[in-house]
């Protein structure tokens, strides 16, 4: 009985975070079909509210038992979303990337300029929708973790590129250019705790840095016909990433992302509900992600989705 007690509150939660889900999709949907792209042949909205949304996940996951109210939650879950989305058509500008998401990339359809100017825009989004919350920390807060990632790509490619990388430069790389933002989802899930919202921000930090060394292994290892996107431009472009770091020797790597899974739960200890919502999202959202980037690596490829699938 307890199994099956079990079985069916995950169910529900699943139910209800797939929900949230979608109701984050439509809102993002809504917002760009109120600006110019909504009139562009070969849109953004696949690159808007696609994915995996393990930012938004991470705002569902946490933000109910955090007691944050549900339209603060999906304001910030679409603001992450938008933030990320802007980033992901000016890195695919930046490295030539042909793929994303198992079509060509939105500067392939239509053109770089368009791919700067149409990321450009959504960013402005994503600051309207936290600027509509009324709350003067996210404000601050969403400024300043993408502010935090937009120096972290700068400092990658134009003062990092061509050197020789070390461990130590790629995971704080890691940590800022994607650490910033699953950060900035878990100050937006934590409501008005400072203590707990700390907490939670450096977890959402060591989940983000997690996944970026993942998707590091991925570049290097992946195959892009069924991975969704282009692969192997890191080492080509002669970026710091753990892969070039470490080259053909992915295992210190793949301990150190179980080190954070760790670092992250018992972080939040002071809080169970929190942390038992937590490891939750770690386990089912989260965890597949990364077994599917770094799958290859570990020696066979992983049962989990392709990264970079919706």
């Amino acid at each position: 009985m307890a199994t099956a007690t079990a079985v069916q509150s995950i169910r529900s939660e699943t139910g209800r975070i797939e929900s949230r889900i979608r109701q984050t999709r439509r809102a993002i949907l809504e917002r760009v079909e109120q600006t110019p792209l909504a009139r562009v042949r070969h849109g953004a909205a696949p690159y808007a509210g696609g994915g995996k949304m393990l930012r938004s996940r991470l705002v569902w996951r946490v933000g109910p038992p955090c007691g944050t109210p549900s339209e603060a939650l999906l304001q910030g879950a679409v603001a992450v979303e938008l933030v990320h989305a802007a980033s992901l058509l000016h890195d695919d500008v930046i490295d030539g990337g042909l793929l994303r998401r198992g079509a060509p990339s939105f500067w392939v359809k239509n053109g770089a300029h368009g791919a700067i100017l149409a990321g450009d825009l959504l960013l402005c989004e994503a600051l309207d929708a936290i600027r509509s919350m009324r709350e003067p920390r996210l404000v601050d807060a969403v400024v300043r973790f993408s502010r935090e990632m937009c120096a972290a790509e700068v400092e990658q490619e134009l003062v990092l590129r061509g050197r020789p990388a070390d461990w130590e430069t790629s995971v704080r790389l890691a940590r800022s250019k994607t650490g910033s933002l699953f950060a900035f989802a878990a100050a937006a899930a934590a409501g008005a705790d400072a203590a707990r919202a700390a907490a939670l921000v450096e977890a959402g930090y060591l989940a983000g840095t997690a996944y970026q060394l993942s998707d590091d292994l991925l570049d290097a290892s992946g195959r892009a016909e069924s991975d969704g996107k282009t692969l192997g431009s890191d080492r080509a472009r002669g970026k710091t990433t753990a892969a070039t770091a470490r080259p053909g020797n992915p295992g210190p790597t793949l301990s150190f992302l179980d080190g954070l899974r760790e670092r992250a739960s018992s972080g939040l200890a002071h809080w169970p509900r929190v942390r038992g919502a937590w490891d939750r999202y770690w386990a089912r959202d989260l965890q597949p992600a990364l077994d599917a980037n770094a799958g290859f690596a570990r020696g066979g490829r992983s049962a989990a989705p392709p990264a970079g699938r919706p």
